[in-house]
């Protein structure tokens, strides 16, 4: 059954250049994830910290999209489904994107 969140996806702007909290702490992540309902940018489940999926516990935000170019995919939490942002993405200023 595919994503029924597909209306709590907005063009945002990212809260920061990298991982919100980690930034904050002076910690490190592995790869970034950005919230498409607020543009909150956290790390992903791979890092040590798991901002991202944090942010959904808090918020309820259900869509996330990797914020780690060239890939162009997304998740939503509440129903454990891919999504394609092929030509959607949210554009990233670093030419780094990870610590």
């Amino acid at each position: 059954m595919p994503c029924k969140h597909g209306a709590a996806i907005r063009e945002v702007r990212p809260s920061a250049d990298g991982c919100e909290e980690c930034l904050n702490t002076g910690d490190t992540w592995v790869h970034l994830r950005i919230c498409r309902t607020c543009g909150h940018v956290g790390c992903c489940d791979s890092s040590k910290n798991r901002h991202a999926s944090k942010h959904f516990l808090a918020t309820g935000h259900p869509i996330m999209e990797s914020y780690s170019p060239p890939e162009s995919w997304g998740w939503c939490y509440i129903d454990e489904e891919m999504l394609d942002f092929t030509g959607r993405q949210t554009p990233h200023p670093l030419p780094r994107y990870w610590r």
